[in-house]
């Protein structure tokens, strides 16, 4: 299923010093409800697309399960008043989240509204695996700037962030839009899974700025790097260091940043020569 991405609207222009009469694209933002064996967990404000990637990749960021497998089935459902992504959960799973339930009701760009304590908002994060693949930062930074002309719904109406999985064979291989940041990394995490590929031996590239829950959802995934086109938070910088993931930032047409575990990022000469990591 997938519901309407934008739709077009008439406005009243004010550009170039005159006024004009005209329409534009405009995304569409849904109330999409994640459910699981029959109660809802989570409502949030996003595109109403790539719904199953979604579901899938928020089941596994959000350490509802362990694997897709354990998700025995997806359905969406549409009313007039949204969307829902029905999953059903294995037993073992259904107990453990029937444990710790909760219910999220989240804004566009809102990733921890509903949390019942500090602990749940600042949970540790996992570990990458540690192995010792080394990426050219010229390679990121060129994946950044061939991110834009992927990003197909952003193009029509410049409203929604993506977020990219990079292989440094294959180049761009998934791209995932949304409204809200946390969901394009979301869906890009079921994509990834549903394509049955792995996050580890590529780069997670983000549209938007790198919070810590970002962060953490990467690290989920097994991602070893994320590349940002926005700054980062120093609370996303303490848990890319925590979780083993090297984090570059600020990552346009003039530079980058590299962040935390710069071992895995081969800077041009001239400047690691100077870097003092």
């Amino acid at each position: 299923m997938r519901g309407a991405t934008f739709t077009r609207h008439r406005e009243i222009a004010w550009r170039g010093g005159r006024t004009t009469s005209t329409s534009r694209l405009v995304a569409e933002e849904s109330a999409i409800a994640l459910t699981y064996n029959g109660s809802t967990h989570a409502v949030m404000m996003g595109t109403p697309a790539d719904l199953e990637d979604f579901g899938v990749g928020f089941s596994l960021t959000e350490a509802i399960v362990d694997r897709a497998s354990e998700i025995r089935s997806i359905e969406l459902v549409s009313n007039e008043l949204g969307l829902e992504v029905r999953m059903w959960l294995d037993g073992n799973r259904a107990a453990a989240l029937a444990a710790r339930r909760r219910a999220i009701s989240g804004p566009v760009g809102c990733g921890l509204c509903g949390i019942e304590s500090l602990e749940q908002a600042r949970r540790a994060p996992s570990r990458v695996d540690g192995r010792s693949t080394v990426f050219l930062a010229r390679d990121l930074l060129g994946a950044m700037q061939a991110l834009s002309p992927l990003q197909t719904l952003n193009q029509q109406t410049r409203s929604v962030h993506a977020a990219a999985f990079w292989h440094p064979r294959n180049g761009i291989t998934l791209v995932r839009e949304d409204v809200g940041r946390h969901n394009a990394l979301d869906k890009l995490a079921g994509a990834i899974v549903r394509d049955g590929g792995s996050a580890r031996d590529g780069a997670v590239l983000l549209t938007s700025r790198v919070s810590v829950e970002m962060v953490q959802k990467a690290a989920m995934i097994g991602a070893p790097v994320v590349v940002a086109v926005s700054a980062p938070t120093a609370l996303a910088i303490q848990t890319a260091n925590e979780a083993g993931v090297t984090l570059l930032a600020v990552a346009r047409d003039d530079g980058y940043g590299v962040f935390t575990h710069p071992r895995r990022v081969l800077l041009p000469e001239e400047t690691a020569s100077r870097a003092g990591f």
